[in-house]
């Protein structure tokens, strides 16, 4: 039986935790919020927090599994809402994301010393160095989900980056990360006894990484239920309707879609949803002025926006895997992506999306320019995405891990 544990349990953490449990693996899952909407203090809170709370609703089975450690996750949420931001400041601030995952790791950590017929943990990259260290003094294996490539692939991007766009260098909040966190990362990557990642790309930023002798499983994440009618055919007057869902940083390659849209802004309506980085960032403003910005949606309303579109641009410079693809195609939107995300796992090219080099606005451009100009090709890549989506199950995710932890605890 494992510990599963992760504070702020997004989409593919529900699912691992549903992995372990239909293999009659999972003992406990630690958290910080495991919410039920129809509780009564559910009434009682302001729509916003409501909204961010109803994120950590998870299925009964695995709600009966939980154990939570709230209070950090909970004045994480609350700090901004009472005007307290500098408690949540990276890596410094009391309710900081960092605070919390290191808090639970502590948690979880000392659990292990309480309870008896845990044979694994599985924990999250900043959340699981405490655990496996427990773990290992009691012969318990380390399962570590890695949800993006290696922090060192990343620092060299982000180099080159602050040398090619240097107006958009304080979005890239990666490179802040202090040398105490970095000696973390890498210990956890030492600790492990099985690294899991999502995308073919992740597992190519860890070749070479010395901290790292465990075998790595890739398991692809899977996409939501395809929107049940197919993609309307689009009104061949009408401008290109471009989406792009993400943070609003350099990372997301935000730039070079900003630079390919100006290149057609006559043809091409561009819709921005996802919030800014909180670093100042002068074109990144002007783009938001210019173009329709939405801060933040809940997933329901997300994919509903997609089908109101007609491609999404997602051209990350370095991505774990990058849902809103997997997403995007649910909804009848072919995707141009870059190499340096699940693009090349998930699509094939010029049949349901586009792959393109990083850092090419003009390779954007083009695509976009086919799309517009080639109704009927368009019209084509929408169903083929559809259809795609249709094969893309959060089911073979599952299975794939559950496989991979049973294979591990055989050895």
């Amino acid at each position: 039986m494992l510990i599963l544990s992760h504070p702020t349990g997004n989409a593919y953490t529900r699912h691992t935790a549903l992995a372990l449990w239909e293999a009659e693996l999972l003992q406990e899952f630690w958290t910080a919020i495991s919410w039920n909407p129809d509780s009564a203090a559910a009434r009682f809170l302001p729509g916003k927090l409501q909204r961010q709370f109803a994120r950590r609703t998870y299925l009964p089975q695995i709600r009966e599994k939980a154990h939570l450690h709230p209070w950090r996750e909970v004045g994480r949420l609350l700090a901004p809402t009472l005007g307290l931001r500098g408690l949540t400041r990276h890596e410094s601030g009391y309710f900081s994301i960092d605070a919390v995952f290191r808090s639970l790791d502590r948690r979880v950590a000392k659990r292990l010393s309480q309870v008896e017929g845990i044979r694994g943990v599985w924990a999250h990259e900043d959340g699981a160095c405490d655990t496996f260290r427990s773990a290992r003094q009691r012969g318990m294996k380390c399962f570590y989900d890695l949800p993006i490539g290696h922090w060192r692939a990343g620092h060299a991007i982000y180099g080159e980056e602050k040398e090619r766009e240097p107006q958009w260098a304080a979005t890239l909040t990666g490179m802040l990360d202090s040398p105490e966190k970095l000696a973390r990362k890498d210990e956890e990557l030492r600790l492990a006894d099985a690294v899991f990642v999502a995308s073919s790309f992740t597992r190519s930023t860890l070749q070479g990484v010395p901290e790292l002798t465990a075998p790595v499983y890739t398991a692809p994440y899977g996409a939501p239920s395809p929107s049940e009618a197919p993609p309307a055919q689009k009104s061949g007057s009408s401008r290109l309707r471009v989406i792009f869902v993400g943070s609003l940083s350099q990372r997301k390659g935000l730039s070079y879609l900003l630079d390919a849209v100006q290149m057609l802004r006559d043809h091409v309506e561009l819709t921005l949803i996802g919030l800014k980085t909180g670093a100042e960032c002068a074109p990144l403003e002007a783009a938001l002025r210019e173009h329709r910005w939405i801060g933040s949606l809940p997933h329901a309303e997300i994919l509903r926006e997609m089908q109101q579109h007609d491609v999404l641009v997602f051209p990350s410079l370095f991505e774990g895997f990058g849902l809103v693809i997997t997403e995007a195609m649910s909804q009848g939107l072919p995707v141009i992506t870059t190499s340096h995300t699940a693009g090349p796992d998930v699509i094939s090219d010029e049949q349901d999306g586009f792959i393109v080099p990083v850092r090419s606005a003009q390779a954007i451009a083009q695509k976009l320019e086919l799309l517009i100009t080639q109704p009927e090709v368009l019209h084509a890549m929408k169903m083929a995405a559809w259809q795609k989506a249709a094969t893309c199950s959060w089911e073979t995710f599952r299975s794939t891990q559950a496989r991979a932890v049973k294979e591990e605890l055989q050895k």
